[in-house]
């Protein structure tokens, strides 16, 4: 008896292990069979068994298109049956997927972002006029914060001006601007749940003195 024991190492691999190795016996025997009759009895029958395998599936769109597709990969694609659907090619199912293009670009600046150069460049496709100057101002003024999230200390205009200058190649020139950009204190202004930290830091305080002078039995 222990010379007759199977172990799942000595088995054949499951290709989809979720319907177990019985089906997969199953969808073996079909593929022995002779005849193209006998083989599209049994393959309907093996459908039938594993729609009852996975019963989520029934209210899924093509629950029955994506059943045959499982027997004829289970099959390896081998099983000659008459299918209701489109046979699936071996080389769709197993096609690797492009690679990805990740964006391989190294900013100078990074604590700009890229999303700042994309702006920037949208930004000189502009037409001259009210709204493209209203746009670059918004852009210099992120690109402030953005500094100074990198770097509390204050920063000069003249300085957020330079990089937008470098960073369009030219085209986009604010250096002689006379209109300032937003000052640091209001682009770094964080709310609290009770309004600004100064204001929330005294009401805790208040707090704190009201149930110190409490008396305690």
């Amino acid at each position: 008896m222990i010379d007759n024991l199977e172990y799942n190492t000595e088995r054949e691999h499951l290709i989809i292990p979720e319907y177990g190795r019985h089906l997969q016996k199953m969808i073996n025997h079909a593929k022995s069979l002779e005849t193209k009759e006998e083989r599209n009895k049994v393959a309907k029958a093996i459908i039938s068994v594993m729609g009852n395998l996975q019963p989520h599936l029934r209210d899924v769109p093509d629950f029955q298109h994506k059943l045959w597709d499982q027997l004829f990969i289970m099959s390896d694609f081998e099983l000659d049956v008459d299918s209701p659907y489109e046979k699936p090619e071996r080389e769709v199912i197993y096609a690797r997927p492009e690679p990805l293009k990740y964006p391989q670009n190294h900013p100078k600046y990074r604590f700009y972002g890229n999303n700042i150069k994309t702006m920037i460049d949208v930004a000189i496709t502009w037409e001259d006029g009210e709204l493209k100057e209203a746009l670059v101002y918004t852009i210099a003024n992120h690109m402030k914060k953005c500094f100074l999230n990198w770097n509390k200390d204050t920063v000069e205009d003249d300085v957020i001006f330079e990089h937008l200058y470098e960073l369009s190649d030219g085209k986009l020139n604010l250096k002689n601007s006379e209109e300032d950009l937003t000052d640091a204190n209001s682009l770094l202004r964080t709310k609290s749940k009770y309004g600004s930290g100064k204001s929330a830091n005294n009401k805790k305080s208040n707090n704190k003195k009201k149930y110190s002078n409490r008396k305690r039995y």
